[in-house]
């Protein structure tokens, strides 16, 4: 199947080889009818699956940031692509100008945007007529003197689309630059957007902003003379002037077309084509790579040598080789600076080392490799590692693994790494599984420490041990450095520029290495060859030995099974035992040879032994692995087998590296390399001819692979990470590749690189969507907690929809995580710890000992354990989380903070002394009777109090509390649908929208949420005001005062004023207002810190004898952030005017949880006043 790219060059060379006379342009007609069928079939899936969802996230972040944007699109066609986006954003498209060049096309355009009034406009929301102009875009011309609309040529826009418009146009940098001159530069996040043609869109060292690749898109046409007469045309880009030659013409380029496209057995009338599609985007900072350039040595793609086929076809914007720190500093401070990213290129294995028209950072200067004693201080450390040396290996990222074997094996060291020389830093730390690792743990494990460079900020920092020699000047440890080396030890390039990785090592073996080579007759007898490969061999090696298989093809198409094992000892001679028993299964063996580990290398069985040996660089090949339990089993041999059968081109194959032992003995959590329970790495690898490269033959060898991958997935235990990249079908193979790892990687890679520097490497998931809403249902014992919990969760499904979909809601408690680690670790009944309270009870003082201890050893665990039930909710992408099983003191003040984007609140369930004895003694005794989780027969009776007018019995300020002393779940539902459900009204949904977030203000690096804002759009003041009165958890009738402070304050608090009849006491700044007054400093708040150099105190005062100290008082504020304005403004209140905290309550419209405002207000001994905020939202 050959790309469209390949058939345009087939066309156009029949009509260059035969000196053809002269060509025309198509016609409108022609040119509509070829793009016609381009869109048909499985070419519009390019569209429904790549062009529309990136176009959508594009515009969704600049409609998020400013609800009104202006694009102008060149060549859109008859029908511009943003007809095809959701409601929302087209609404949010203001202003829309085009520029198509075709005449039919302009004409279509017009009539679809501007229809009959009967029909409303796709993009409705236009405040001006939209701009057409019949005209090319071209470098230098005023394309607004033709067309329709209100246009000017000096005119701006937000967003420039060039969706397939830029054939033609060369060069295509002049083009992208001549667009870029016409973004507004009044607000930031502008840019030109180029859908293209993968492998064709050159820019000559133009820098994307983001690039994304889409490499399985296909174009499908029907094989006859009708279309293919019309679609060959299109794809060539002209017809022959000459009638008839034009018909001769046409009648061979049909045969090419029937040569190079493809026919499926599902639709052999029908002939396919690859089209490969990439999306490029260019901000202002596109063209300032000599700002770079000017300050870091740069390489020629020419001088480089680069491993993999992919990349070597990439054209990067340039190569930069930095010598020293500083250079690598730069670098990131640039593309921070302009809003670029980076690739790293260490060994060049990956595919994503050089990527088109972006950055990459050669780091081959930094190739040293140092040994160093382990200091004194260490040796408890060095000695807690099992059997590794006194010696710590420091290597630089620019090292490849054969540097570092030979290095080390001198000084009589190994340090257990892959198995090819020649791969670099990115291997070592997303896993390297080599002829080690049953012994002494993958590459990653290895890892003690590392100096790298921060892609948040450019800083040097230094994780882990580092000795101090090695640690550059300047640099520093970074405060979550633990989260950073658990990162690098299995995800290494996600966050930061790897400068030199320390490893432990180990004495260095030598290897005795025996090879067999069995023919297999047909498919059973590779069935049993595996089976007894896996069981009688395999299963019973010891640590010190690795049995490696191999599935494939001889010359002559039959199918092989190559066993290669490997057995290293540090000591003579070395043991005979296990070879024999490979003898026995398989047959005896076919060499066997003795090596140290620089030998090694070449012993590798697809290196020397298959298909006369792979290791002669002239193949090219591409690989995949997953991990696979039971590789004897007959649904995995089966699927082994299958593969083999449907191989592309002759030289793929399967193998098998065995793991196990000492990778089995690291916890899965222990490093970010989460996947440890797999018996062998089956890497799937897909092999052609090099001189083949970038043609069918290659492209049906990659298939494979993935198609393969795919379907040993649903079998595996998780897939090797180091393989994986930005290619759209690895997304898929990503969410296995770091087992429950996942979640915490994705929020590290949201803290280590909020910018998305490091955009290429392998592909992580997002963090997760936390819920909605988590309530924390606190307690004592047998006040009926968990049974309210499972009550409050069946009213939200059953009452709550959410954009038109059920809510989802669950119940977890946060005990059950130590339970679990409890029973692992004292051999206790896990089963009945969960569901037998009979049985905790017994085991209570133990476990709360047991959790105690742990927390000594581990101070952040309650944190941890509260963040485990988040992601594991978020991964079911529930709404509404009820977190039980919490006993800390102000839980939301603690916790709130870890989840900035959910809205938290604490109910407290309790009970009389007499009600929870009850439930004790009928909870203990067997349950013989019906009851329910909390001993209660739950027939209906009087309904239970509900006391929300001591919302603060505990010095817990966030909690309402619900007294649970009657039998049912009446007074429950009813507490939640009265209480718990308004946290859910969509008004506050769209309270929060109208709080629109601005980039980069008051300083680079702030997403600024304007919430004042809401008070200048229609309905937006009413609508808050009437959201503050309805959410009031108290009773309006009983509040004596409305406090305010200046100025976000005296917006919402005057309108409320008015609307509950209740008077307002103005706090304003010192001097503003007449005496007598009482006065307290107010430090600066966070916006007001960083908006203003001027960090000075100053002083907030109202006037005296206003509030009576018996008085209620509820203070209204815009914002809660660090809290610093509010814990003013109650010492203002209770420590000047002698209001009593417990008669305080704060509402505030929107919440920052990140800045842990709550904390503030009670460690400065504010925990009694209720806080309410009726939105939380993350950031600043």
């Amino acid at each position: 199947m050959a790309t469209l790219g390949t058939l345009k060059q087939a066309l156009r060379q029949k009509c260059t080889a035969a000196k053809l006379p002269s060509t025309q342009p198509l016609s409108d007609a022609q040119y509509s009818a070829g793009f016609d069928i381009l869109l048909q079939d499985l070419g519009w899936m390019t569209y429904q699956d790549f062009i529309i969802p990136q176009l959508s996230q594009l515009l969704a972040s600049l409609v998020d940031s400013r609800r009104h944007i202006s694009v102008l699109e060149i060549g859109p066609g008859p029908k511009s692509v943003l007809g095809y986006l959701s409601a929302p954003l087209r609404r949010g498209i203001r202003r829309y100008s085009a520029v198509e060049p075709r005449g039919l096309f302009a004409t279509r355009l017009e009539k679809w945007v501007c229809p009959s009034s009967e029909t409303e406009s796709p993009l409705p929301c236009l405040e001006s007529p939209p701009g057409i102009y019949q005209t090319s875009f071209n470098l230098d011309s005023d394309f607004t003197s033709s067309g329709t609309g209100t246009s000017r040529d000096d005119e701006k826009f937000d967003i420039i689309l060039f969706c397939h418009s830029m054939y033609g146009m060369e060069p295509k940098r002049s083009f992208i630059e001549r667009a870029l001159e016409m973004l507004d530069d009044r607000l930031q996040g502008g840019m030109v957007v180029v859908f293209h043609r993968d492998g064709s869109l050159h820019l000559d060292g133009l820098v994307c902003h983001q690039t994304t690749c889409y490499p399985i898109g296909v174009t499908r046409v029907t094989d006859n003379e009708e279309v293919l007469d019309c679609f060959a045309p299109f794809i060539a880009g002209f017809i022959m002037l000459d009638i008839d030659m034009d018909k001769r013409v046409r009648a061979e380029w049909r045969e090419v077309c029937r040569a190079l496209g493809r026919r499926d057995e599902d639709h052999p009338d029908h002939l396919v084509f690859s089209s490969p599609d990439v999306m490029a985007t260019f901000t202002r900072g596109a063209t300032m790579l000599g700002e770079l350039t000017a300050q870091v040595p740069l390489v020629s793609i020419q001088d480089k040598t680069i491993k993999n086929r992919e990349a070597r076809l990439h054209r990067p914007a340039s190569i930069v080789r930095p010598t020293e720190i500083l250079h690598v500093q730069k670098c990131v401070r640039w593309a921070l600076k302009y809003k670029a990213s980076l690739t790293v290129l260490g060994g060049g294995h990956s595919s994503h080392c050089v990527l088109p028209n972006v950055v990459s950072i050669d780091m081959a200067a930094f190739d040293q490799i140092h040994l160093h004693p382990v200091a004194d201080d260490e040796a408890k450390f060095s000695s807690s590692s099992g059997s590794a040396s006194d010696k710590l290996v420091v290597a630089g990222a620019g090292c490849n693994t054969g540097d570092i074997v030979r290095k080390t094996m001198a000084a009589g060291v190994i340090v257990p790494l892959g198995g090819r020389p020649s791969v670099g830093a990115g291997l070592w730390l997303q896993g390297g599984i080599g002829h080690l690792a049953r012994k002494h743990g993958l590459s990653c494990d290895a890892v003690v420490g590392a100096v790298m460079v921060s892609a948040a900020s450019g800083q040097v920092l230094y994780i882990g041990r580092v000795p101090s020699q090695f640690r550059p000047a300047g640099a520093v440890r970074p405060e979550n450095e633990h989260d950073q080396l658990w990162g690098i030890k299995g995800g290494g390039t996600n966050f930061g520029i790897v400068i030199s990785v320390i490893f432990k090592s180990y004495a260095a073996p030598k290897y005795s290495v025996r090879n067999w080579i069995v023919s297999l007759s047909d498919s059973q007898a590779a069935r049993v060859k595996l089976s007894n490969f896996d069981e009688l061999v395999a299963r019973k090696l010891p640590r010190n030995c690795s049995a490696d298989a191999y599935l494939y093809q001889d010359g002559a198409g039959k199918l092989q099974l190559g066993v290669t094992m490997y057995e290293s000892s540090t000591t003579e001679p070395l043991s005979e035992v296990p070879a024999s028993v490979v003898g026995t299964v398989l047959r005896p063996e076919d060499n066997t040879k003795v090596v140290d580990s620089v030998g090694l290398f070449d012993t590798e069985l697809y290196m020397s032994g298959m298909h006369g040996g792979h290791g002669s660089g002239k193949t090219s090949s591409f690989k995949r692995c997953v991990f696979l339990k039971h590789i004897g089993g007959a649904t995995v041999t089966n699927n082994l087998i299958a593969a083999m059968e449907t191989r592309p081109p002759p030289l793929c194959y399967l193998h098998l590296l065995q793991g196990g032992g000492a990778i089995t003995d690291v916890a899965a959590d222990a490093t970010a390399f989460g996947c440890r329970d797999w018996d062998f790495a089956c890497v799937i690898t897909g092999v052609w001819p090099r001189d083949q490269d970038a043609t069918e033959v290659a492209r049906s060898a990659v298939r494979w692979v993935y198609n393969v991958a795919m379907d040993l997935l649903p079998l595996s235990s998780g897939v090797y990470g180091a393989d994986l990249g930005p290619d759209p079908r690895d997304t898929a193979l990503a969410v296995k590749a770091f087992g429950s790892n996942r979640p915490r990687l994705a929020r590290l890679k949201q803290v280590s690189d909020p910018f998305n520097v490091l955009a290429h490497a392998c592909p992580l998931p997002k963090a997760p969507m936390e819920p909605k809403l988590i309530i924390l249902v606190t307690g004592e014992s047998c006040a009926g907690k968990d049974y309210c919990a499972e009550v409050w969760v069946s009213v939200f499904t059953t009452l709550c929809t959410h954009n038109n979909r059920a809510l989802t809601a669950c119940a977890i408690s946060i005990s059950d995580a130590t339970k679990r680690e409890y029973a692992a670790t004292t051999g206790a009944d896990l089963n009945r710890l969960l569901g037998d309270r009979a049985y905790k009870e017994q085991h209570r003082p133990a476990l709360t000992e047991f959790f105690q201890d742990q927390v000594l050893q581990r101070p952040g665990l309650p944190e941890e354990h509260f963040l485990s039930v988040v992601h594991d909710a978020a991964a079911l992408n529930v709404d509404v989380l009820l977190v039980t099983g919490m006993r800390d003191e102000a839980p939301v003040a603690a916790l709130s903070h870890l989840v900035p984007d959910s809205k938290m609140l604490e109910v407290r369930v309790q009970a009389s002394h007499e009600t929870q004895r009850a439930r004790h003694e009928g909870q203990l005794s067997e349950d013989k009777n019906g009851k329910s989780v909390d001993g209660t027969d739950h027939k209906d009776s009087k309904e239970g109090r509900l006391d929300v007018t001591a919302l603060d019995c505990s010095p817990t300020s966030s909690s309402l509390i619900f007294d649970n002393d009657t039998t049912g779940d009446k007074a429950a539902k009813s507490f939640a649908e009265h209480y718990l459900l308004p946290f859910l009204n969509e008004d506050l949904q769209r309270l929060a929208d109208m709080m629109r977030p601005v980039p980069d203000f008051p300083r680079p690096g702030i997403m600024f949420r304007h919430v004042l804002d809401i008070a200048q759009q229609p309905g937006g003041l009413a609508t808050c005001t009437s959201l503050l009165q309805s959410h009031f958890l108290r009773d309006w009738t009983k509040v004596d005062v409305i406090a305010c402070c200046e100025a976000g304050g005296f917006v919402y608090a005057s309108a409320l004023a008015a609307r509950v009849d209740i008077p307002l006491a103005l706090i304003r700044e010192a001097g503003k207002l007449p005496p007598p007054t009482v006065s307290v400093i107010k430090s600066a708040s966070h916006i007001s810190s960083w908006a203003s150099n001027d960090s000075s105190e100053k002083r907030i005062e109202m006037n005296r004898d206003l509030i009576s100290k018996d008085s209620s008082v509820v203070v209204i504020d815009d914002v809660l952030a660090t809290g610093k304005t509010l814990c003013a403004v109650l010492q203002l209140l209770v420590d000047e005017a002698g209001i009593s905290a417990e008669d305080v309550t704060v509402m505030v419209v929107a919440e920052f949880p990140a800045h842990r405002g709550r904390k503030l207000l009670r460690r400065q001994g504010f925990g009694q006043v209720h806080i309410q905020s009726l939105v939380v939202l993350g950031g600043a």
